[in-house]
């Protein structure tokens, strides 16, 4: 894998798959995580949406890496609603639009699609950093893999920083006072709980380190 520095349309498949059956795996860990500051039922929430991923993936005869990121988004959107639902699809909407419809795409295409999906979540939950939500792993991730193209990474190299990088911002909310959602409603704002939404988002870079490396 060294020099690597393509993603291919089989890899991202494979990449949300993977993020389908981790989801699954830390389902009741998510919904606990969120039970102290929201609903308790994100894990559940990202379950069914997934599932629903996978079958949409499965029929879907477009084998470009936008329309497969853009047919995860929208079928989130669809399957979840609520706040998490548009939240998490856009991530993959703005990706796919912004990657287009190639067959595969460099670390550079990858990260510029990323940049685009946590800015279209930034627009439309208006979380920043620091604010204890996916924001928090998944800015750093992209900013991790940003700079890990621009220094000439090879694609294995980008992605185990992203994957280091969600998994300390994740792990960083625990510090974190919500200022956002549900969350910034329960008194302590969840300090001392990590994000349910973060830990989703280290999950998914988890997902395309193991995608990469096992390819």
């Amino acid at each position: 894998m060294k020099d690597q520095q393509m993603i291919t349309q089989n890899q991202v498949r494979q990449w949300m798959s993977l993020y389908h059956q981790n989801i699954n795996a830390n389902a009741d860990e998510l919904n606990r995580l969120d039970a102290a500051i929201g609903d308790g039922d994100f894990g559940a929430s990202m379950q069914r949406g997934l599932d629903a991923v996978a079958i949409a993936l499965d029929e879907l005869e477009d084998n470009t890496i936008g329309g497969l990121l853009r047919t995860t988004g929208s079928t989130i959107v669809s399957a979840i609603g609520g706040t998490s639902g548009p939240l998490v699809g856009s991530l993959f909407l703005k990706a796919g639009m912004k990657i287009g419809d190639v067959e595969e795409c460099s670390l550079a295409q990858l990260a510029e699609g990323l940049q685009a999906g946590a800015q279209g979540i930034m627009d439309l939950g208006g979380a920043a950093p620091g604010d204890k939500t996916m924001i928090d792993a998944l800015v750093p991730a992209v900013e991790a893999l940003t700079k890990a193209s621009e220094a000439g990474d090879d694609l294995e190299t980008a992605v185990k920083k992203a994957a280091i990088a969600a998994a300390d911002g994740a792990e960083a909310t625990k510090e974190l006072v919500a200022r956002r959602g549900r969350a910034s409603y329960t008194g302590d704002g969840g300090q001392d709980s990590l994000d349910a939404g973060a830990q989703g988002m280290n999950i998914l870079f988890t997902a395309l380190e193991t995608t990469v490396i096992s390819s």
